[in-house]
């Protein structure tokens, strides 16, 4: 039986959110489930459909056009003279790859950028464009050496995120403490 693991390892780990699914995890426990198809991931493209097909024996089918369409890798961009420094784009990134703070102007690591698009909606002034980095769908190598890499820094991302939560929730709790100590 193929697990949700088995289904991730291949997945390309760019937490798009294309497939209709939270990101690469949810949408390979979804696939083990028999709850979704095989081809809601334009970022794996035709080598990540194959690789899907072998290990779930499930027919080879063209990607879902609804979830995007299969191309080159793309990096995100940002507009340096329209960037206000809102920071809405920061906490969008699953791989923590555009770096800067409140009021200050973003850039992007282009190395670790997955081409999520993930980056484009919370922008409030569509400073952020992509841009396509290579025509070519990239080979399975080098996708399986990118989703190593993505799939740690989006670890690291959660786990600063939870971070942050707990510190925020722990002021609140101390706040709300002090507030109702009437000594």
């Amino acid at each position: 039986m193929v697990t949700a693991a088995d289904i991730d390892a291949v997945l390309p780990q760019t937490q798009c959110t294309r497939c209709g699914y939270a990101g690469c995890m949810p949408y390979a426990e979804a696939i083990a489930a028999n709850e979704a198809p095989i081809n809601r991931c334009p970022p794996g493209g035709e080598s990540v459909l194959h690789q899907l097909s072998r290990l779930t024996q499930q027919p080879i089918t063209p990607i879902d056009p609804h979830c995007g369409t299969i191309g080159g890798p793309k990096v995100a961009v940002i507009d340096a003279d329209r960037c206000i420094g809102c920071a809405k784009c920061l906490p969008a990134c699953p791989v923590d790859a555009i770096l800067g703070a409140r009021k200050s102007l973003h850039r992007v690591i282009n190395t670790e950028c997955s081409g999520c698009e993930l980056c484009l909606s919370p922008c409030p002034v569509d400073c952020i464009e992509m841009r396509v980095i290579n025509s070519e769908p990239l080979p399975a190598e080098q996708l399986a050496a990118d989703a190593d890499r993505y799939r740690i820094r989006y670890q690291a991302h959660r786990a600063r995120a939870k971070a942050r939560q707990e510190a925020k929730l722990s002021r609140f709790n101390r706040l709300t403490v002090t507030k109702g100590d009437p000594s």
